[in-house]
């Protein structure tokens, strides 16, 4: 009997969400074809006709991404990274200010904090900013924007379908989840980045199935958009067990430059947010000092035809391409770590809107692509030149793994972006030392370490702490009381230590409750006038000792009261707060 009802109810949830998936996995597709669109046409407009730079594409073969030219006058990206920089900036801080900077810790603090809520306007400000830096030549990503446009439409449908909180929560992580794995080409990616992106150390378990639900959908339209090719071109590369301990040695490598990555980021954030100017100017200055950056690599770098400077500008996926045709140097690819994290921290960390995924993406391609070179030179029968591309694309996933926090969903999802599976049992090796030697550091600041310490879940686990513990755990058997006679002034010093109310007593005997916020209804300077009898509450709200604390927090919540007072038959033995209920089953969930 058990069995079948606990089969009706998983039929009825996965039928509920198989729909509820299936319209966010179509609205997040259809928003995935816009915005990719929006995107292109911007970066033609802006960066071709307005810098004559098309930057190369990924995907594409050799002789069409060696095709690229650098501008005939770069000193024209200048001023279209700082136009691209003030529009974004106009649109977010005027309209949306929570749409400013990579967008995935608003959708995640979104989860965390705020009931799975995101204002309808987000996603189409977001998207249009987004479209904005990036196409101008902005260094950052499309997954940022993606998720929180996916989160918004998670969070909206949540809204139309009247779901409750816990299901619009579940709602927003399956927006986020189908909107990556449109774009990114990476279903199987997208789905797992949506239950493990919210935690450090931690997955939430219950969005996991809507997410590959809704995760297909949104792939299936827009590959049959833009075609079901992986994003990048790269072969099946084959790797040897004499070289893994190199791929370890690239892990704590990548964990380094991840960690570079995180401090200038929020470094120059952190600077942003001091500058004393209207806000909606700082992505301008931002995205100004990057397009200086670019002409000055230019000018150092000229002998490798821009590749240094211009591989940071934008989201730089054709330049991971290049280096999975093993057409970068060492020496480019060196220049393009430390490029890529200063413009990437400029043009988000002022306030620009894109992601920080495409940029890790690069950082560690870089990363894993001058480190294999290296050792392509110095080691050549251990690793020879076709190798090199197999550590690129470990970098990738090493560097953002350990830096996102979500190395399973970036194994993944990496390997649905390439298109190669076969390096799976190194770069485990590789994203585990990533993941380890990373720490606790995350470019994603709104994580938390698991669902215990989220706010979101926190109720769950105290309600099932709460029903263990009894009232006379947590009252207070010693505590201030007033007479009627006694005026406001000579008692109300005596509310103090988290005491919002005094019980009142006459002849020994409880006669009412004199509450802070009927004192504070009164002016000062009357408290000399006003006696406790005239002002207290004669209805005494009262429990007993053996009753539960969950049943007493209820109680509390149902009359929105602060206090009761603890009787043993007509005596007054204790006094219980609602904030000693809450730090009580705070202090046993963090046991």
């Amino acid at each position: 009997m058990l069995g079948s009802w606990r089969s009706s109810r998983e039929f009825r949830f996965l039928l509920r969400w198989s729909v509820i998936a299936s319209v966010i996995g179509v609205v997040a597709g259809l928003g995935a074809i816009l915005f990719y669109e929006m995107l292109n046409y911007g970066t033609r407009l802006f960066l071709g006709y307005g810098a004559g730079f098309i930057p190369p594409e990924s995907g594409a073969p050799l002789r069409e991404v060696l095709a690229w030219q650098p501008p005939a006058e770069p000193l024209l990206l200048i001023p279209v990274l700082t136009l691209g920089g003030l529009l974004s900036g106009i649109i977010v801080f005027t309209l949306a200010p929570e749409a400013e900077g990579h967008g995935t810790d608003a959708a995640i603090r979104a989860f965390h904090r705020e009931g799975g809520r995101i204002r309808r306007r987000i996603p189409l400000v977001k998207m249009i900013a987004s479209s904005l830096t990036i196409s101008t030549g902005g260094s950052a990503g499309r997954e940022g924007p993606i998720a929180q446009i996916g989160a918004g439409f998670g969070s909206l449908i949540g809204e139309l379908f009247r779901l409750s909180e816990r299901e619009r929560r579940i709602a927003l992580a399956v927006g986020i989840g189908s909107g990556v794995g449109a774009i990114f080409k990476a279903p199987l990616g997208g789905a797992l980045l949506s239950v493990e992106i919210l935690y450090h150390n931690d997955f939430e378990k219950e969005a996991l199935i809507p997410s590959v639900m809704a995760s297909v959908v949104a792939y299936s339209i827009f590959s049959l958009y833009d075609g079901f090719s992986p994003v990048f071109t790269a072969e099946e590369y084959h790797w040897t067990l004499a070289q893994l301990p190199l791929y370890m040695l690239l892990g704590g490598v990548c964990a380094a430059f991840g960690l570079l990555y995180i401090k200038a980021f929020y470094g120059v954030r952190d600077i942003f947010q001091r500058l004393r100017i209207p806000a909606f100017l700082k992505p301008a200055l931002g995205s100004f000092l990057v397009g200086v950056l670019a002409v000055a690599l230019l000018k150092l770098f000229p002998s490798d035809g821009g590749a240094a400077a211009l591989g940071a500008l934008g989201m730089g996926y054709g330049y991971i391409q290049l280096a999975l045709y093993n057409a970068l140097s060492p020496e480019v690819m060196g220049v393009l770590i430390f490029s890529k994290i200063a413009m990437t921290a400029l043009t988000i960390g002022s306030g620009g809107s894109g992601g920080v995924f495409a940029p890790g993406l690069v950082i560690g391609a870089m990363v894993g692509g001058a480190f294999g070179a290296i050792f392509s030179k110095l080691l050549p029968s251990l690793v020879p030149p076709e190798a090199v591309p197999a550590f690129v694309i470990i970098g990738m996933m090493a560097l953002f793994g350990g830096v996102s926090k979500a190395p399973i969903a970036v194994l993944i999802m990496v390997s649905e972006m390439t298109g190669d599976y076969s390096l799976l049992f190194p770069a485990m090796v590789a994203i585990v030392g990533s993941y380890t030697l990373t720490g606790s550091e995350s470019i994603y600041r709104e994580q938390v370490p698991t669902r215990l310490h989220s706010p979101a879940h926190m109720g769950e686990y105290l309600r099932d702490i709460l029903v263990l513990h009894r009232v006379s755990e947590a009252m207070r058997r010693s505590f201030p009381v007033a007479e009627p006679h006694e005026t406001l002034r000579q008692v109300v010093l005596r509310m103090r230590h988290g005491i919002t109310a005094l019980p009142v007593f006459e002849s020994g005997r409880l006669v009412g409750m004199l509450r802070m916020r009927d004192v504070l209804s009164l002016p000062a300077e009357r408290w000399s006038e006003v006696s406790v009898g005239e002002l207290m509450d004669r209805e005494v709200h009262t429990i007993t000792p053996e009753k539960s604390l969950l049943e007493a927090l209820e109680y509390m919540e149902e009359k929105e009261l602060k206090t009761l007072v603890v009787v043993e038959g007509e005596r007054v033995v204790g006094l219980l707060l609602k904030s000693d209920i809450l730090k009580l089953g705070e202090r046993r969930v963090e046991e």
